[in-house]
């Protein structure tokens, strides 16, 4: 996938229509987008993709510089980011979607969600960075390590700090301020779609009260707690995740008719 001069991948599985003219084609529901945080890759969101995949056409994206990506030519700002996610997947036929963002991912994808408000029909933010508690990098970096040393399993650790080193130094410390500026509060505020904030309940780095004001910074806010998780709990409890989510994104039932209402602005 390319926009703006810059590179990614995304990626699919069997059922999920290609990248394309025709991907919304025969597609009722909006598609699941996953975006991966700082200095990994859509490889900690697999299990979460299959789960997701299931039920709806889902999609996963490498941005660029991170996964072994051409790396950019000059720092990108999250806007950069949230622009690039926009015009790759119209431009690859997938104009109706939910993204789903972790980490630094959740900062994409508010971007995202303002620069094409027409395209994102919702946002779910799993463990949304950085907590009001984070802001200096110590202290972030404090946390990334004891939600590793105590809240994860080796192979979600794995999974990171392999993604990590494919990144490379220079990329993840050039993006790093930018994330630790990224002011999600006030940015999340101008989003007037749907919003689900979503934490493993042992999470570190995304902390409950954090967390849940951010769910009431919208209107349409939710907030939602995996229990027995960590900061990456799409990986440690897929099923669970995908459940809150697809339940969080189901349409209500209609009394009336006993059939599942379609929000206004969505297909039927």
């Amino acid at each position: 996938m390319e926009a703006n001069g810059l590179k990614g991948r995304i990626l699919w599985a069997d059922g999920t229509p290609a990248p394309g003219p025709d991907a919304a084609a025969g597609t009722a529901a909006p598609a699941y987008i996953l975006i991966h945080g700082i200095g990994v890759s859509h490889r900690y969101l697999r299990r979460l993709h299959r789960e997701l995949a299931a039920v709806a056409p889902t999609y996963s994206l490498d941005l660029p510089g991170f996964a072994a990506t051409p790396k950019p030519g000059r720092q990108l700002s999250v806007a950069d980011y949230g622009a690039f996610i926009a015009q790759a997947l119209k431009a690859g036929g997938i104009s109706s979607y939910i993204l789903v963002g972790h980490s630094m991912g959740v900062q994409f994808a508010i971007e995202s969600a303002l620069y094409a408000p027409g395209q994102a029909r919702r946002l779910v933010l799993m463990g949304p960075v950085v907590d009001s508690r984070h802001r200096s990098v110590l202290r972030q970096g404090l946390a990334l390590f004891l939600d590793a040393l105590l809240r994860e399993n080796a192979s979600s650790n794995w999974l990171v700090f392999s993604d990590y080193f494919r990144c490379g130094p220079r990329w993840y410390f050039t993006e790093l301020p930018v994330m630790m500026s990224y002011p999600t509060e006030s940015r999340l505020a101008g989003v007037n779609v749907p919003v689900l904030v979503l934490r493993g309940n042992h999470d570190q780095v995304a902390g409950a009260d954090w967390s849940l004001r951010l769910s009431q910074v919208v209107p349409q806010g939710s907030f939602v707690e995996i229990p027995r998780a960590g900061h990456v709990a799409q990986h440690l409890r897929p099923r669970e995740v995908s459940e809150a989510i697809r339940s969080w994104a189901a349409p209500p039932i209609d009394a009336s008719s006993g059939q599942r209402a379609v929000p206004a602005g969505e297909a039927p």
